[in-house]
């Protein structure tokens, strides 16, 4: 198995993040530092440790959907001392969030020790789709509204085709549902701004078939073995 697969699979990362923190030179293995792409272990036989500490696979995964709220982080460490979605979740085990929502964004986020599961949610090539509702300011055009659904050049990458109704619309601001097959930091509000409608507020209500209702904001679940087997066919 590769290093950075164990990683993923023992809940310490994703596999993008692991192989961050292989290269990063906190990885033994039999004592030997790693940080070579795609190594190979044995995990029966070979002892692996992050920062001196043993890692083993997890024998039970957990999967959970938090409906986070404004003003937590979706990280597990934080040099600020700000809060994090998992102060929210009361569980004997080591979760991981799915992505992220940003500090001001609030909605649908899934916390799991299933590296494999976290891989597949966040790389783009499986195309999951997240559904979003925004509030943004101003009356959307629609001109802007093709563009938006088209593809814009943010930063240094344009957009993949994604979907745009407007639920609700007055002289000052307008109510979106936004869809998106892709995750990339902060897209939405980047992408709102492209078209000259900075967003408001800001909350994901949806990944593919999981949606947020029923979950009070700052309230968790378990996911369902029904949803977690559509997860893991995607």
């Amino acid at each position: 198995m590769r290093l950075q697969k164990f990683l993923a699979s023992c809940g310490i990362a994703s596999r993008r993040k692991s192989e961050e923190i292989i290269k990063s030179g906190i990885v033994e293995v039999n004592g030997e530092v790693i940080t070579e792409m795609g190594y190979k272990i044995d995990p029966e036989k070979d002892k692996i440790t992050v920062k001196g500490a043993e890692i083993n696979q997890e024998s039970e995964f957990i999967y959970v959907l938090l409906n986070k709220p404004i003003g937590y982080i979706t990280t597990v460490s934080d040099q600020f001392k700000r809060k994090k979605v998992t102060d929210l979740i009361n569980s004997p085990y080591r979760l991981f969030p799915v992505g992220r929502l940003d500090y001001n964004t609030s909605g649908l986020l899934i916390l799991t020790n299933d590296g494999e599961l976290t891989y597949k949610l966040t790389h783009p090539k499986f195309k999951v789709e997240k559904v979003y509702i925004a509030k943004v300011e101003g009356r959307l055009q629609p001109k802007e509204i093709q563009d938006f659904e088209t593809g814009l050049q943010i930063e240094d990458y344009v957009t993949s085709p994604a979907k745009l109704k407007v639920i609700k619309e007055d002289t000052k601001s307008s109510i979106l549902q936004i869809k998106i097959k892709e995750g990339r930091n902060r897209q939405v509000r980047k992408m709102c701004a492209a078209i000259g409608h900075p967003v408001l507020q800001l909350k994901r209500v949806a990944i593919g078939d999981l949606r947020i209702e029923g979950v009070e904001i700052g309230k968790w679940r378990y996911l369902s073995n029904k949803e977690i087997q559509y997860l893991k066919n995607l």
